[in-house]
């Protein structure tokens, strides 16, 4: 551990939830090593707090519902923020694309918020030594780890197809590629009248309701797309 015992680490929490606040300021202050400054029901008091109180650590819920998480690590991470608070994210549960995002806008930490009370203690002090801290365990090459985690994300999200058949993802390549329906039931020598069939059935399962709008899905989802010539 690199702090002494006569300097506690220094709190703010940020969580939407009062109970879950009020029980972790108790779990923490139970410790002679950390000491609580403030509760923020929302990303934007945390950031004031944060700026007026200067924590070592502050412990911020991801999903917020008027200023999310990522919001307030943003606000934090902006140019010209000279504040020296060292980040740990609070999450139910966390997709590995939100894990990559906040930490590349500076958090130090993730913590599942169904982890046991002793992986928390174990997260801040690993995170007040220099280290970050995502899930279970330390991290100690952030770089690697980051690299891992967008491969595997984006390896993920180019499995997944939303429901679409084999067929549809062939229309939606070609929607992509800036085919008209005319053009599509040529080459894929079927009737226009299938064409837009499919395309309605796309349209639901994606919950789009333009052509534009389902490029934009397909591209940012990485959807598996065919090369229509």
């Amino acid at each position: 551990m690199n702090f002494r015992k006569s300097q506690p680490v220094r709190l703010v929490i940020a969580d939407d939830h009062p109970i879950f606040r009020d029980g972790l300021r108790r779990l923490l202050e139970a410790e002679a090593d950390f000491k609580v400054l403030g509760e923020a029901s929302d990303g934007a008091e945390a950031v004031k707090l944060v700026r007026h109180l200067k924590p070592d650590i502050l412990l911020l819920d991801l999903a917020m519902p008027k200023h999310p998480g990522l919001e307030a690590l943003r606000d934090l991470s902006a140019p010209g923020n000279v504040t020296q608070v060292r980040v740990i994210l609070l999450t139910a549960a966390a997709e590995k694309a939100q894990i990559v995002e906040a930490l590349q806008l500076g958090a130090r930490g993730i913590v599942l918020k169904d982890s046991a009370t002793q992986l928390l203690l174990k997260a801040i002090q690993t995170v007040m030594a220099g280290e970050y801290w995502v899930g279970r365990e330390s991290v100690s090459n952030l770089v690697q780890y980051l690299r891992t985690l967008m491969q595997s994300s984006h390896d993920e999200a180019r499995q997944r197809k939303f429901g679409l058949t084999p067929r549809e993802l062939e229309i939606v390549s070609a929607v992509v590629a800036g085919f008209s329906n005319k053009e599509i039931a040529e080459y894929f020598k079927i009737s226009e009248d299938t064409v837009k069939h499919h395309l309605s059935n796309i349209f639901d399962k994606l919950g789009v309701s333009t052509r534009l709008e389902l490029a934009l899905f397909a591209v940012n989802q990485s959807l598996p797309l065919k090369s229509i010539n």
